[in-house]
Protein backbone atom coordinates (compact mmCIF):
# COMPACT_ATOMS: atom_id res chain seq x y z
CA UNK A 1 0.00 0.00 0.00
CA UNK A 2 2.90 2.37 0.69
CA UNK A 3 4.24 1.70 -2.80
CA UNK A 4 0.82 2.34 -4.31
CA UNK A 5 0.53 5.58 -2.36
CA UNK A 6 3.98 6.72 -3.49
CA UNK A 7 3.16 5.96 -7.14
CA UNK A 8 -0.18 7.76 -6.81
CA UNK A 9 1.60 10.88 -5.55
CA UNK A 10 3.93 10.78 -8.55
CA UNK A 11 1.12 10.14 -11.02
CA UNK A 12 -1.16 12.93 -9.83
CA UNK A 13 1.67 15.43 -9.32
CA UNK A 14 2.80 15.20 -12.94
CA UNK A 15 1.40 17.98 -15.10
CA UNK A 16 1.53 15.64 -18.10
CA UNK A 17 -1.05 13.35 -16.47
CA UNK A 18 -3.70 16.05 -16.26
CA UNK A 19 -2.86 17.55 -19.65
CA UNK A 20 -3.12 14.14 -21.28
CA UNK A 21 -6.48 13.43 -19.63
CA UNK A 22 -7.77 16.87 -20.61
CA UNK A 23 -6.66 16.24 -24.19
CA UNK A 24 -8.38 12.85 -24.11
CA UNK A 25 -11.77 14.37 -23.35
CA UNK A 26 -11.45 17.49 -25.51
CA UNK A 27 -10.31 15.59 -28.58
CA UNK A 28 -12.51 12.55 -27.94
CA UNK A 29 -15.74 14.47 -27.46
CA UNK A 30 -14.84 16.92 -30.23
CA UNK A 31 -14.51 14.04 -32.67
CA UNK A 32 -17.80 12.61 -31.43
CA UNK A 33 -19.59 15.88 -32.22
CA UNK A 34 -17.98 16.11 -35.65
CA UNK A 35 -18.76 12.48 -36.54
CA UNK A 36 -22.36 12.75 -35.34
CA UNK A 37 -23.00 15.99 -37.21
CA UNK A 38 -21.50 14.51 -40.38
CA UNK A 39 -23.71 11.43 -40.11
CA UNK A 40 -26.63 13.17 -41.83
CA UNK A 41 -24.72 13.64 -45.08
CA UNK A 42 -23.48 10.05 -45.00
CA UNK A 43 -26.99 8.72 -44.40
CA UNK A 44 -28.38 10.72 -47.33
CA UNK A 45 -25.83 9.17 -49.69
CA UNK A 46 -25.98 5.66 -48.23
CA UNK A 47 -27.30 2.70 -50.21
CA UNK A 48 -30.02 0.42 -48.86
CA UNK A 49 -27.38 -2.13 -47.85
CA UNK A 50 -25.39 0.53 -46.01
CA UNK A 51 -28.49 1.71 -44.19
CA UNK A 52 -29.23 -1.85 -43.10
CA UNK A 53 -25.72 -2.05 -41.61
CA UNK A 54 -25.93 1.43 -40.02
CA UNK A 55 -24.78 1.31 -36.41
CA UNK A 56 -25.48 4.53 -34.47
CA UNK A 57 -23.70 3.15 -31.40
CA UNK A 58 -20.46 2.47 -33.23
CA UNK A 59 -20.60 5.87 -34.95
CA UNK A 60 -20.86 7.70 -31.63
CA UNK A 61 -17.85 5.75 -30.33
CA UNK A 62 -15.53 6.40 -33.28
CA UNK A 63 -13.49 8.77 -31.14
CA UNK A 64 -11.77 5.67 -29.73
CA UNK A 65 -9.55 5.71 -32.84
CA UNK A 66 -7.72 8.82 -31.62
CA UNK A 67 -8.45 8.30 -27.92
CA UNK A 68 -6.45 5.06 -27.96
CA UNK A 69 -3.34 6.98 -28.95
CA UNK A 70 -3.83 9.56 -26.19
CA UNK A 71 -4.48 6.94 -23.51
CA UNK A 72 -1.44 5.06 -24.80
CA UNK A 73 0.64 8.22 -24.34
CA UNK A 74 -0.50 8.34 -20.72
CA UNK A 75 0.62 4.75 -20.20
CA UNK A 76 4.00 5.38 -21.80
CA UNK A 77 4.67 8.51 -19.73
CA UNK A 78 3.94 6.71 -16.46
CA UNK A 79 7.20 4.82 -16.96
CA UNK A 80 9.40 6.77 -19.37
CA UNK A 81 9.16 10.04 -17.45
CA UNK A 82 11.11 8.41 -14.62
CA UNK A 83 13.70 6.94 -16.96
CA UNK A 84 14.17 10.33 -18.64
CA UNK A 85 14.78 12.20 -15.38
CA UNK A 86 16.77 9.48 -13.63
CA UNK A 87 14.15 9.20 -10.92
CA UNK A 88 13.81 5.47 -11.59
CA UNK A 89 17.12 4.81 -9.82
CA UNK A 90 15.86 6.73 -6.77
CA UNK A 91 12.58 4.83 -6.83
CA UNK A 92 14.31 1.46 -6.90
CA UNK A 93 16.70 2.51 -4.14
CA UNK A 94 13.71 3.31 -1.93
CA UNK A 95 11.81 0.18 -3.05
CA UNK A 96 14.30 -2.48 -4.18
CA UNK A 97 11.61 -5.01 -5.11
CA UNK A 98 11.20 -4.10 -8.73
CA UNK A 99 8.13 -6.22 -9.38
CA UNK A 100 6.34 -4.37 -6.58
CA UNK A 101 7.20 -1.00 -8.11
CA UNK A 102 6.05 -1.97 -11.59
CA UNK A 103 2.92 -3.69 -10.27
CA UNK A 104 1.97 -0.48 -8.44
CA UNK A 105 2.50 1.60 -11.59
CA UNK A 106 0.46 -0.81 -13.67
CA UNK A 107 -2.39 -0.96 -11.15
CA UNK A 108 -2.75 2.80 -10.89
CA UNK A 109 -2.30 3.55 -14.57
CA UNK A 110 -4.79 0.88 -15.67
CA UNK A 111 -7.31 2.08 -13.07
CA UNK A 112 -7.02 5.66 -14.34
CA UNK A 113 -7.18 4.52 -17.98
CA UNK A 114 -10.24 2.33 -17.33
CA UNK A 115 -12.16 5.03 -15.47
CA UNK A 116 -11.24 7.72 -18.01
CA UNK A 117 -12.02 5.40 -20.91
CA UNK A 118 -15.43 4.40 -19.57
CA UNK A 119 -16.36 8.01 -18.79
CA UNK A 120 -15.30 9.07 -22.29
CA UNK A 121 -17.20 6.27 -24.03
CA UNK A 122 -20.41 6.78 -22.07
CA UNK A 123 -20.22 10.56 -22.52
CA UNK A 124 -19.50 10.16 -26.22
CA UNK A 125 -22.51 7.87 -26.64
CA UNK A 126 -24.83 10.17 -24.72
CA UNK A 127 -23.54 13.14 -26.72
CA UNK A 128 -23.67 11.57 -30.15
CA UNK A 129 -27.12 9.97 -30.07
CA UNK A 130 -29.13 13.22 -29.63
CA UNK A 131 -27.08 14.87 -32.39
CA UNK A 132 -28.01 12.08 -34.79
CA UNK A 133 -31.64 11.95 -33.64
CA UNK A 134 -31.92 15.69 -34.32
CA UNK A 135 -31.12 14.91 -37.97
CA UNK A 136 -33.88 12.27 -38.09
CA UNK A 137 -31.29 9.49 -38.21
CA UNK A 138 -31.58 6.12 -36.48
CA UNK A 139 -30.32 6.44 -32.90
CA UNK A 140 -29.94 4.16 -29.91
CA UNK A 141 -30.31 4.19 -26.14
CA UNK A 142 -28.39 2.37 -23.45
CA UNK A 143 -31.34 0.02 -22.96
CA UNK A 144 -31.27 -1.25 -26.54
CA UNK A 145 -29.89 -4.76 -27.15
CA UNK A 146 -26.11 -4.83 -27.29
CA UNK A 147 -25.60 -1.12 -26.65
CA UNK A 148 -24.48 -1.20 -23.02
CA UNK A 149 -21.90 -3.99 -23.62
CA UNK A 150 -20.56 -2.12 -26.67
CA UNK A 151 -20.08 1.13 -24.73
CA UNK A 152 -18.49 -0.74 -21.82
CA UNK A 153 -16.20 -2.56 -24.28
CA UNK A 154 -14.96 0.82 -25.48
CA UNK A 155 -13.61 1.70 -22.03
CA UNK A 156 -12.11 -1.77 -21.61
CA UNK A 157 -10.43 -1.49 -25.00
CA UNK A 158 -8.87 1.88 -24.07
CA UNK A 159 -7.63 0.47 -20.75
CA UNK A 160 -5.93 -2.37 -22.64
CA UNK A 161 -4.21 0.14 -24.92
CA UNK A 162 -3.07 2.07 -21.84
CA UNK A 163 -1.58 -1.16 -20.48
CA UNK A 164 0.16 -1.72 -23.80
CA UNK A 165 1.64 1.78 -23.51
CA UNK A 166 3.04 0.99 -20.06
CA UNK A 167 4.57 -2.26 -21.32
CA UNK A 168 6.20 -0.57 -24.31
CA UNK A 169 7.53 2.17 -22.04
CA UNK A 170 9.22 -0.42 -19.83
CA UNK A 171 10.65 -2.39 -22.76
CA UNK A 172 11.99 0.61 -24.69
CA UNK A 173 12.63 3.06 -21.80
CA UNK A 174 12.26 6.03 -24.16
CA UNK A 175 9.13 8.08 -24.82
CA UNK A 176 9.84 8.59 -28.53
CA UNK A 177 10.57 4.92 -29.18
CA UNK A 178 7.57 3.67 -27.23
CA UNK A 179 5.19 6.13 -28.92
CA UNK A 180 6.53 5.29 -32.37
CA UNK A 181 5.97 1.60 -31.70
CA UNK A 182 2.48 2.28 -30.36
CA UNK A 183 1.55 4.32 -33.44
CA UNK A 184 2.81 1.51 -35.64
CA UNK A 185 0.69 -1.02 -33.78
CA UNK A 186 -2.61 0.88 -33.69
CA UNK A 187 -2.39 2.80 -37.00
CA UNK A 188 0.33 1.58 -39.36
CA UNK A 189 -0.25 -2.18 -39.25
CA UNK A 190 -4.06 -1.91 -39.65
CA UNK A 191 -3.55 0.54 -42.53
CA UNK A 192 -1.27 -1.78 -44.49
CA UNK A 193 -2.76 -5.08 -43.36
CA UNK A 194 -3.54 -6.04 -46.94
CA UNK A 195 0.14 -6.39 -47.85
CA UNK A 196 0.74 -9.15 -45.33
CA UNK A 197 0.63 -12.82 -46.43
CA UNK A 198 -2.70 -14.57 -46.08
CA UNK A 199 -1.35 -16.90 -43.37
CA UNK A 200 -0.77 -13.88 -41.13
CA UNK A 201 -4.29 -12.49 -41.42
CA UNK A 202 -5.48 -14.57 -38.47
CA UNK A 203 -3.59 -12.32 -36.05
CA UNK A 204 -5.69 -9.38 -37.21
CA UNK A 205 -8.68 -10.95 -35.45
CA UNK A 206 -7.04 -9.83 -32.20
CA UNK A 207 -5.20 -6.73 -33.39
CA UNK A 208 -5.94 -3.24 -32.01
CA UNK A 209 -8.10 -1.08 -34.30
CA UNK A 210 -9.13 -4.23 -36.19
CA UNK A 211 -10.60 -7.30 -34.49
CA UNK A 212 -9.75 -5.98 -31.03
CA UNK A 213 -12.21 -3.13 -31.44
CA UNK A 214 -15.02 -5.21 -32.95
CA UNK A 215 -16.88 -5.33 -29.63
CA UNK A 216 -17.63 -1.59 -29.90
CA UNK A 217 -20.32 -2.32 -32.51
CA UNK A 218 -23.87 -3.60 -32.14
CA UNK A 219 -24.38 -4.64 -35.77
CA UNK A 220 -22.63 -7.96 -36.47
CA UNK A 221 -19.54 -7.77 -38.67
CA UNK A 222 -19.11 -10.89 -40.84
CA UNK A 223 -15.32 -10.49 -40.59
CA UNK A 224 -15.47 -10.64 -36.77
CA UNK A 225 -18.44 -12.83 -35.80
CA UNK A 226 -17.26 -13.20 -32.18
CA UNK A 227 -16.32 -9.64 -31.14
CA UNK A 228 -15.80 -10.30 -27.43
CA UNK A 229 -13.50 -13.19 -28.33
CA UNK A 230 -11.55 -10.78 -30.52
CA UNK A 231 -11.30 -8.24 -27.70
CA UNK A 232 -10.38 -10.95 -25.21
CA UNK A 233 -7.63 -12.23 -27.50
CA UNK A 234 -6.23 -8.71 -27.81
CA UNK A 235 -6.20 -8.32 -24.02
CA UNK A 236 -4.35 -11.64 -23.64
CA UNK A 237 -1.76 -10.50 -26.17
CA UNK A 238 -1.28 -7.23 -24.25
CA UNK A 239 -0.84 -9.26 -21.06
CA UNK A 240 1.87 -11.24 -22.84
CA UNK A 241 3.72 -8.00 -23.65
CA UNK A 242 3.29 -6.96 -19.99
CA UNK A 243 4.84 -10.22 -18.78
CA UNK A 244 7.84 -9.55 -21.02
CA UNK A 245 8.05 -6.04 -19.54
CA UNK A 246 8.12 -7.45 -15.99
CA UNK A 247 10.90 -9.89 -16.92
CA UNK A 248 12.99 -7.18 -18.56
CA UNK A 249 12.38 -4.66 -15.77
CA UNK A 250 13.49 -7.16 -13.17
CA UNK A 251 16.73 -8.18 -14.89
CA UNK A 252 17.92 -5.12 -16.78
CA UNK A 253 19.93 -2.20 -15.41
CA UNK A 254 17.85 0.97 -15.11
CA UNK A 255 20.56 3.42 -16.17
Amino acid sequence: MRTLHAEWIKLRSLRSTWLTLACLFVVGLGLTVLASNAAGALWAQATDAERQAWDPTERSLTSYIVAQLIIGVLGVLVVTSEFATGLMSTTLTATPRRTRVLAAKVTLAVAVALVAGEVLMFTAFLTGQPLMARQDLPSASLGDPGVLPAVFAGGLYLAAIGLLGISLGVLLRATAGALTTLVGIVFLVPGVGGVFPAWMHGIFDYWPTLGGSAALATVPDPDFPHPWLNLGGMCLAVLGVLVAAFVVFRKRDVV
